[in-house]
């Protein structure tokens, strides 16, 4: 099976009234860990590559990205590969050079810390770029979480404004600043789901929520059913991840074979990835 493509797997979710749930990847048991979750819940899944993931890599693109592109392809179930929050234009022109080779269907462009004419202008010249090969493209409008917390005012998106940005960028999805905040470590965030009502009618791309860990099963459920379509999911993993290292750690002060504190990790993530598909998948 060859790796889906991030835009089908959005396109399906629209035409079911649902999410696809994507997935962060930092190290090798992630991504094991996140496929063997789909396939236990029976979903399609993205897994995401961010450019913090990149630098953690030694800015080196392709060993991780192979190793996801190969697990895809292995995949029971429709998994596709994303480049996530990509701030610098030189790293993102080489992902749309690379794309197909590493197995690529999707960017986001991530220039929301700038001005908004800024924003627009950065966002259309990148789209334009990805969009030449291909690809389908995430943008951010807003700051999720802010730099003041994300019941800061003036850091949720506006409706009105999303509506001319996607206009004027060309983008196929827009990740929304809604009340959910990057980095949580438990799920207590608050969602404005009016808001999201209102952006799912003012803008004509799919929605997408960042920050999602920090944000309850249910509350991600009315999310959906307010008009989310792309899920992203990332700290809820390594939390499961570290604590279980933690507990076997703990457990014995002479382990030192990496294989036994690492495999109950993966399947940590394994557990916690289908927990979260079902909780979605009951909306």
């Amino acid at each position: 099976m060859t790796a889906a493509r991030t835009r089908d797997l959005v396109d399906d979710a629209i035409a079911t009234g649902t999410a696809v749930l994507a997935f962060n990847v930092i190290t090798l048991e992630h991504a094991e860990g996140i496929v063997s979750g789909l396939e236990r819940a029976g979903l399609p899944g993205l897994l995401q590559v961010s450019e913090n993931a990149v630098r953690f890599r030694q800015d080196l693109l392709g060993p991780l990205l192979a190793a996801c592109r190969e697990l895809a392809q292995q995949a029971t179930v429709p998994v596709a590969l994303h480049l996530d929050h990509l701030q610098d234009a030189g790293l993102l022109r080489d992902a749309v050079t690379r794309a197909r080779g590493l197995g690529v269907s999707s960017v986001m462009v991530d220039a929301s810390r700038l001005g908004y004419e800024e924003n627009v202008a950065t966002t259309a010249a990148l789209s334009r770029a990805a969009h030449g090969v291909g690809l389908w493209v995430e943008a951010e409008l807003g700051e999720v979480g802010g730099k003041d917390g994300a019941h800061a005012p003036g850091v949720r998106t506006d409706p009105r404004e999303a509506a001319a940005f996607v206009a004027a960028t060309g983008v196929d999805a827009l990740a929304v600043a809604v009340g959910s905040e990057h980095a949580m470590t438990t799920a207590t965030a608050h969602l404005d789901l009016d808001l999201i009502a209102r952006l799912a009618a003012a803008v004509p791309v799919p929605l997408v929520l960042h920050g999602s860990s920090g944000v309850p099963a249910a509350t991600l459920q009315d999310a959906v059913r307010a008009g989310i379509r792309k899920i992203n999911i990332g700290t809820a993993l390594n939390v499961a991840l570290t604590a279980q290292v933690r507990r076997a750690l703990a457990a014995d002060d002479d382990l030192t074979d990496p294989r036994r504190y690492l495999a109950p990790a993966r399947e940590a993530i394994a557990a916690t990835v289908a927990a979260t598909c079902a909780a979605i998948r009951a909306a």
